[in-house]
């Protein structure tokens, strides 16, 4: 096997579009090509905000058809969301999206049983309105919910109709609020004390390990011939996007970049300092025994539901004339929850400028700039209290995901932050989902040896920063005070 270069499909689907990628690995080498891409839109109904999970599943045929003949198969989503499943398996009904307002409120109603510092020291989970418990305690009185016996979260979801079997892969789980970090299990105590069955869930699973083969009825469709096993990769995308992240040594911040921002460290422990709780930090599971010490920021998403409220623009444009604004002219919080729903974001922005007496972005351009600049703030944020709170010094950070392609919010990161900014690789996700089954061939080591194979293989940008940072602690004070 020491020569063989093998195939692999990483399914990798985000909040705004799904992809099936193809990974073929050998000694020393790695490509990634795309084999199909396809739209994710949430729908709304009387009953709120649904994912159209049955179009991503046959967008994940689709893509495996298009793929050919591979070796294994891994699939890694966005994290808390879930299916629920009825005695026989079946799904009952669509799963709820998590900004869907049903769980407005109800954090306080748990914090009533688990008050939010206990439920941090043992979780080490931040606060976010749509958690997984809290969609639980949300859905407890209803007539779906009272049915399930089996909850899934999405990607062990579309596992389960690819081979027929049930898991819980642990880095996705990590997200739900009910692990607990330090012992990379449940958190059996928190679960007791808020009367959450965790016989709803599937067994854990490890990256790595096997989650079946795909079924006939599977490979009938996608023209696949058999066996084809299904791997469980770091299920999490944004823990397969930081188990790619092309660093050289361990003093590294990353942000890993797209409809969210998750900007932090990767830890061999978790830190549950109350310190921690109150700046918002979370610690999630990564691969090989990691911990992602991060902080959500609103990200991208900002500036996609710009681009849709103005008819779809070319974004090459807005950029060029947002690199034409005066920097810093306006900046918001790019992790308030006023920006977490959908609908109306350009002006939401404009009312958040002028409610903290800054200049109103008008025009589409300096709208833009706004977003970068804020998100860039966000970013130097996020680094440097991660820093201060892990102690744990930083000398780069490494940008991937999709915000790679915008030059100019890679360019104002470095400067905010004063530290340069390694760009790449775009696709880290599916590169991560990749190798992690790469490994169940022997075609790539631990996580070391991993991400020297992207740094051979993956083209990265750096970015060296400009202006020194005055004027960014400026304007973090100048928000600060709002």
């Amino acid at each position: 096997m020491s020569g063989a270069v093998r195939s692999y499909a990483a399914v990798d689907l985000g909040a705004s579009s799904g992809r099936v990628m193809v990974g073929r690995v050998g000694p020393g080498s790695l490509e990634l090509t795309e084999a199909h891409r396809f739209a994710n839109r949430p729908v709304r109904i009387p009953e709120g905000l649904r994912w159209d999970v049955l179009g991503l599943y046959a967008g994940v045929l689709d893509g495996l058809r298009a793929a050919g003949p591979v070796d294994s198969v891994g699939i890694d989503s966005w994290a808390v969301d879930h299916g629920l499943l009825d005695a026989d398996g079946a799904l009952l009904g669509n799963p709820v999206h998590y900004r869907d307002a049903r769980t407005e409120g109800v954090a306080e109603k748990v914090w009533a049983t688990v008050p939010a510092a206990e439920l941090y020291a043992a979780t080490g989970l931040q606060y976010a309105p749509f958690n997984t418990l809290y969609q639980l305690a949300a859905a407890r009185s209803s007539a779906q919910f009272a049915q399930a016996r089996r909850l899934l979260l999405i990607p062990d979801l579309l596992t389960y109709w690819l081979t027929g079997e049930q898991g819980t892969e642990l880095t996705n789980a990590s997200t739900t609020q009910l692990v607990d970090p330090r012992t990379r299990d449940w958190a059996y105590g928190v679960a007791e004390r808020l009367d959450v069955d965790l016989g709803l869930f599937a067994p854990l699973r490890r990256p790595g390990d096997p989650a079946g083969l795909l079924r006939p009825e599977v490979l009938a469709e996608t023209g696949l011939t058999g066996p084809v096993p299904v791997t469980a990769v770091a299920s999490h995308d944004t823990a397969s996007a930081v188990a790619a992240v092309p660093a050289t040594q361990g003093r590294f911040a990353y942000i890993c970049t797209g409809t969210w921002s998750l900007a932090g460290l990767e830890l061999d422990a978790p830190v549950l300092t109350q310190e921690s709780r109150a700046a918002n930090f979370t610690n999630e599971l990564g691969l090989d025994g990691t911990v992602r010490y991060l902080r959500n920021i609103m990200g991208l998403w900002l500036l996609q539901e710009c681009v849709r409220a103005w008819g779809g623009p070319d974004l090459g444009p807005l950029l060029r004339e947002a690199a034409a604004v005066p920097a810093l002219r306006s900046v918001v919080d790019a992790g308030d929850e006023a920006f977490l729903a959908p609908g109306g974001m350009p002006e939401r922005i404009a009312e958040a400028c002028r409610t903290s007496g800054q200049p109103v972005p008008v025009t589409r351009g300096e709208v833009t700039r706004c977003i970068l600049d804020s998100l860039a703030l966000a970013h130097r944020r996020a680094v440097e209290d991660a820093q201060r709170l892990a102690d744990h010094p930083v000398d780069v950070v490494h940008i991937v995901g999709g915000g790679t392609r915008n030059a100019l919010l890679c360019q104002l990161t470095a400067d905010a932050c004063g530290l340069p900014v390694v760009a790449g690789a775009t696709e880290a996700a599916a590169l991560g989902n990749v190798l992690v089954q790469a490994r169940t061939h022997g075609l790539a080591g631990d996580l070391a040896s991993m991400r020297r194979l992207l740094t051979r293989t993956q083209p990265l940008t750096r970015y060296t920063p400009r202006g020194g940072t005055a004027r960014w602690r400026e304007a973090a004070a100048r928000l600060a005070t709002r």
